[in-house]
């Protein structure tokens, strides 16, 4: 088997790549992947997001070594191994980032990846509708093929959300994915007729049709090198080890796990670690798997005084009914991930741009999908979104189907403790706002008990949980920064024809969940890799709108 590009991995920026390097027919395109399909009704049904994340059958299955700033407990991390790869098991939450975030890229290396850079391909990628509910249709995209949307927010307490938020001294914005993100409003999801608009239904389905492209079911072990070039990937097939040629290049989109692994199995990262594991060392690159960041939350709790939250459908009869309808007529409550509120705002003055997150959710319950024993109750999910904390991705083994070692290094500095207490607090401030009087019952999370530094501590050290958005294993940047992994044009420094591209380049992470700007990183990395890039316009400083510095609390 060959074909011009070979790309391992059809998650978020695989399935966009596959999507654009396949538009000219005169290229052939193969995506390796070894997950399933993609189509079973529990990836499909917005509402079911709790159980593909948590099935093997499309969960890789990883978890963090014991993190030793939380107990040495150890955290679930997945990553989807299904077509549409995470996007077909996420939350479907889409938020873009911060500009912020894009310009602090290319000021530490990665040039061209500013906001005024990435923002075309943000639009490109965008099918967006904002269901009446507001927002500036110039900043966004209207014709591509990720479908965004909005929830009904027929529930009053997404509206209670936004207004407390409003009494608590905050602003509010109609679309954070626009000209403002700071604020309390509508929060937007990948969801179209009803579906999860994962990459896949978004680019990979559409892709397949061609001629030129076409997906094989394999085991990716490592990426062919001869003479500093890359020629193939070795893969297994029903127990057998072949390899796939490229013609042109070997595009690594395999996830900011698994993405690591595959380079070091291939003699590409920390000289010393490949040695240990008796790897040839053909690039000795010593960022490789270094950088790991996430993001951390907590569920602040409050038992409801109204019988109004989901709740009441939270049984089995209810459940079978939610998804009788939404099976037939994809409407209902199982069309929505019911993240349908949220905010981005600034901890305390002097904080450039936001740097706390909220999702609003009318039920309290965990992922795992268990609710709260008090019954009908309600949950804000908070956490800082630029933690200094770094972990590491590294081998157990040389053999391609062994786990790597994940170690997040969660909460290691004393300013993460300090973060997240502050979340805490001004969470029970929004709580406390007259839009939620008629509402809120007593705080069934952390507790009300719960106020020294102390206690907090020890709730944060047994209760905080990873937002499932790790990335940052094969830093962009500098091909003179010795912690780079790939240049500007995502190509892997230290081999030729060998690119990298999904959420493992980001340098630093960026404000929110990260399947939007994962898919973005896809878009634009298959114009560099074709030779053409859509240009900002000159004066394009889409940032600096009259409210950029908006007032501080």
């Amino acid at each position: 088997m060959k074909a011009d590009f070979v790309i391992i991995g059809a998650g978020s920026a695989g399935c966009a790549m596959a999507y654009r390097l396949s538009e000219d027919e005169v290229n052939t395109v193969i995506v390796i992947e070894y997950g399933g399909s993609d189509m079973g009704p529990l990836i499909q049904m917005p509402a079911a997001l709790s159980y593909p994340m948590n099935m093997k059958a499309y969960d890789w299955g990883f978890q963090s070594e014991p993190e030793p700033h939380l107990d040495n407990r150890k955290l679930a991390t997945p990553r989807g191994k299904v077509l549409g790869g995470s996007s077909s098991i996420n939350g479907m939450v889409y938020v873009r980032g911060h500009a912020k975030d894009y310009d602090y890229w290319e000021q530490s290396g990665a040039n061209g990846w500013s906001y005024a850079d990435v923002l075309p391909y943000f639009k490109r990628m965008e099918n967006w509708r904002s269901g009446g509910h507001g927002g500036d249709k110039s900043w966004r995209g209207r014709k591509g093929p990720l479908h965004v949307s909005r929830g009904p927010r027929k529930n009053p307490l997404f509206k209670a959300f936004v207004k407390a938020g409003q009494q608590a001294g905050y602003e509010t914005t109609e679309d954070y994915n626009g000209e403002k993100q700071e604020g309390f409003g509508p929060m937007e999801q990948t969801v179209y007729k009803g579906r999860r608009w994962s990459a896949a239904n978004a680019y990979l389905h559409s892709a397949l049709k061609r001629k030129n492209c076409k997906i094989v079911r394999a085991f990716a072990r490592k990426v062919i090198i001869e003479k500093g070039k890359a020629i193939g990937v070795e893969v297994e097939i029903n127990g057998k080890i072949q390899v796939i040629f490229a013609n042109r290049e070997v595009i690594i989109s395999a996830s900011s796990i698994n993405s690591p692994k595959l380079l070091m199995l291939s003699g590409i990262g920390p000289a010393e670690h490949l040695k240990q594991h008796g790897i040839k060392v053909i690039a000795d690159r010593p960022g490789v798997g270094q950088n790991l960041q996430d993001h951390l939350e907590i569920y602040l709790q409050i038992a409801s005084l109204k019988p109004i939250t989901l709740y009441k459908y939270w049984n089995f009869v209810s459940k079978a009914l939610i998804g009788a309808q939404w099976l037939f007529t994809k409407t209902g409550l199982g069309a929505s991930n019911q993240f349908e509120s949220a905010a981005f705002i600034r901890s305390k003055a002097g904080i450039e741009y936001p740097d706390i997150q909220y999702h609003f959710l009318p039920i309290a319950v965990r992922y795992d999908g268990q609710a709260a024993a008090e019954g009908h109750g309600f949950q804000a999910h908070v956490g800082p979104m630029r933690s200094n904390s770094r972990g590491s991705i590294t081998l157990k083994s040389n053999d391609p189907k062994v786990s790597p070692k994940i170690i997040f290094n969660y909460m290691s500095t004393p300013q993460d403790w300090e973060d997240f207490r502050n979340c805490i607090k001004l969470t029970r401030e929004i709580f406390n706002q007259d839009a939620f009087k008629e509402y809120a019952g007593k705080e069934i999370q952390p507790g009300k008990g719960t106020q020294s530094n102390a206690d907090l501590d020890t709730f944060l050290k047994q209760n905080v949980e990873s937002a499932y958005h790790p990335c940052g294993t094969c830093k962009m940047g500098s091909i003179n920064d010795p912690m780079s992994v790939v240049d500007p044009e995502c190509r892997v420094i230290g081999v030729e024809n060998l690119r990298l591209a999904d959420s493992s380049i980001f340098p630093r992470i960026t404000n929110g969940n990260l399947n939007g700007p994962s898919i973005m990183t896809g878009e634009k990395a298959s114009d560099h890799i074709l030779g053409k890039q859509m240009l900002p316009k000159s004066n394009a400083k889409p940032w600096m709108h009259p409210n950029w510095k908006s007032k501080q609390r």
